[in-house]
C-alpha cells in the first residue's frame, strides 16, 4: 500500500518551484498533482496518454477539444490522448489529481 498526504504532496510540488509534481507511477497508470495559481496561464500540450483530472480545489473553466466548462472542487474530467486542451480563466487557485494511463512518457 502506498499512502498520499495531499499537504505533503502540495508542499514538495511547491519546493520544486513546478506546476506538476508526479508522485506515484505503476504499470498502467502514473499520478501527479498538478496546481496552477489564480490568473496563471496552463501551458499544457496533448499528452499520449488518456487523463483523468479530480478537482481539489479552485475554480475554472477548462477546454477539451471544442467544449468548455467550468470546473470547482469535486469535478471529475476525463480527456482522451491527443486532445487539445486547458484550464483557463483561472479565478480561484487551482489544485488538480492528474491520473494517466497508461503512465505519462510511457
Amino acid at each position: 500500500m502506498k499512502v498520499f498526504r495531499l499537504d505533503d504532496l502540495d508542499a514538495e510540488r511547491a519546493a520544486n518551484e513546478g506546476a506538476y509534481l508526479q508522485f506515484l507511477k505503476e504499470r498502467n497508470m502514473s499520478v501527479g498533482l498538478y496546481a496552477l495559481d489564480a490568473g496563471q496561464a496552463d501551458p499544457q500540450q496533448p499528452h499520449r496518454e488518456d487523463e483523468v483530472y479530480f478537482v481539489v480545489s479552485g475554480r475554472a473553466s477548462i477546454t477539451v477539444g471544442e467544449e468548455t466548462t467550468m470546473v470547482a472542487r469535486g469535478s471529475v474530467i476525463y480527456v482522451p490522448a491527443g486532445v487539445p486542451h486547458r484550464f483557463h480563466h483561472i479565478s480561484e487557485d487551482l489544485k488538480v489529481l492528474v491520473v494517466f494511463s497508461p503512465p505519462e512518457g510511457s
